[in-house]
């Protein structure tokens, strides 16, 4: 094995480096504590290690000070925990002189794939001269696990499909404020294209029969694999029954009750108690999250139903009926999707009298801003009853200004309790709060 191990390090001395389109994260390496993407599968985590370590390269770092092993290779299947020690002798015989002398770079891709990885990387970080740096598959790399099993030696980063500002990047449309005619109508051409594909990487420049059929094996996959084999689930049918549920009614409030309820309907046996871990295992994969009510007491954010959105919008049309899925709620989903990565804190707001407010959002300094999502406002019933919803919680909350993104429509509105920006959602989602 050693010597197979050897041949992969070699192998990858010479292999031409493919990083894709930059991604936006910026991640800080501590030293002492290993670096760890999250994020759901195809979201462009292998990329972005290869990112890293181009940049590692542009900085001076020999290549040869570069460990990488990629685990999804099956020459490493029958590695196992007791000999994931033979990755460092086998590096070490082929460069002695750098061991406890220089910084070796650590490269770990699907490390998950080697059962006990946990106790090898925290020795590693230990006993070595290094900088180690892994991505796996979310749902069995977990950052709560990893922050229990590797004693506080890793610090999680999440990595999400693409933002519509690396969408641009893809496309290589530069987006630089104030924007020209031209650019400006680029750009909303970009959106309309970012729109229909979604944001996994992987799909952006398909055609929309190829990318429907992706976007279906990522959803068979993150059940199958990341849920129902990792979880030992007895009932896979309800599952699925009970994820297209969400998908079909994305962005709409659910109760545990509630969703029981309809898998009984369908001759499901599923308690409450499954259902409310099936929803916990989603969120765990990256794949839906749920927000709850904004509210100081944590018994009625819970009593409460949730509001649920997906990773991706055009996955949820791929994979729900179109008959079912509401634009309204996907345009809700995206600026969802767009806020996630920036704020994990993340509620929805009622206000006394009943009115809803999709997203507030307490910034890191504590301090909150409030977003409703409407893709038109040209009615003017609808019209009224979302600003009047969002001038309550304005004045609820004691806040001078909030934000309604739409479709198209871009002006700003003064009201009773301060300042609306209406915009356009390609606005939004390129000047998005920071």
């Amino acid at each position: 094995m050693i010597d197979t191990i050897k041949a992969m390090l070699l192998d990858f001395q010479e292999m031409e480096l493919k990083t894709g389109v930059p991604r936006h994260l910026q991640i800080e390496v501590v030293p002492g504590k290993a670096t760890v993407c999250i994020g759901v599968r195809r979201s462009g985590k292998s990329t972005f290690l290869l990112q890293i370590i181009a940049g590692l390269l542009e900085r001076g770092v020999a290549r040869e000070n570069i460990l990488y092993l990629n685990f999804f290779d099956d020459r490493l299947h029958n590695l196992g925990q007791a000999g994931l020690g033979q990755i460092t002798e086998a590096y070490y015989s082929l460069y002695p002189d750098k061991k406890n002398a220089e910084t070796v770079y650590c490269f770990f891709d699907e490390l998950q794939m080697i059962e006990g990885w946990e106790s090898f990387v925290d020795r590693l970080m230990r006993t070595e001269q290094c900088e180690v740096y892994i991505s796996g598959s979310s749902a069995q790399m977990l950052s709560k696990e990893i922050a229990t099993q590797m004693r506080g030696r890793a610090l999680s980063w999440e990595l999400f499909p693409f933002s519509f500002s690396e969408y641009l990047d893809s496309r290589k449309i530069k987006y630089q404020a104030p924007l020209s005619t031209r650019k400006r109508l680029l750009v909303q051409k970009a959106f309309t294209e970012f729109w229909e594909t979604g944001a996994f990487p992987e799909v952006v420049s398909l055609d929309q029969r190829l990318r429907v059929k992706i976007h279906q094996e990522y959803f068979r996959a993150v059940l199958l694999r990341d849920l129902v084999e990792r979880h030992n689930i007895s009932h896979p049918r309800a599952l699925m029954d009970l994820a297209r549920r969400l998908l079909e009614n994305i962005a709409s409030l659910h109760s545990i009750n509630s969703l029981t309820g309809h898998l009984k309907s369908l001759g499901h046996k599923a308690p409450k108690t499954s259902v409310a871990d099936y929803l916990h295992w989603l969120e765990d994969a990256y794949f839906l999250f749920a927000i709850q009510i904004f509210d100081a007491s944590l018994a009625r954010r819970k009593a409460n139903p949730q509001k649920i959105y997906c990773i991706d919008h055009a996955l949820v049309r791929s994979v729900s009926s179109s008959i079912l899925v509401n634009d309204g709620h996907l345009l809700e989903n995206l600026v969802f999707t767009a806020l996630r990565p920036n704020f994990p804190e993340i509620h929805y707001y009622k206000t006394k009298s009943g009115g809803e407010v999709d997203f507030i959002i307490r910034r890191p300094d504590r301090s909150l801003f409030l977003v409703q999502v409407c893709e038109s406002l040209a009615d003017p019933k609808t019209q009224k009853r979302e600003i009047n919803a969002i001038n309550q919680a304005m004045a609820e909350l004691n806040l001078k200004s909030a934000t309604i993104v739409t479709r198209e429509e871009e002006k700003e509105l003064k009201v009773e309790s301060g300042i609306i920006k209406i915009l356009p959602a390609w606005r939004f989602l390129l000047e998005r709060p920071a």
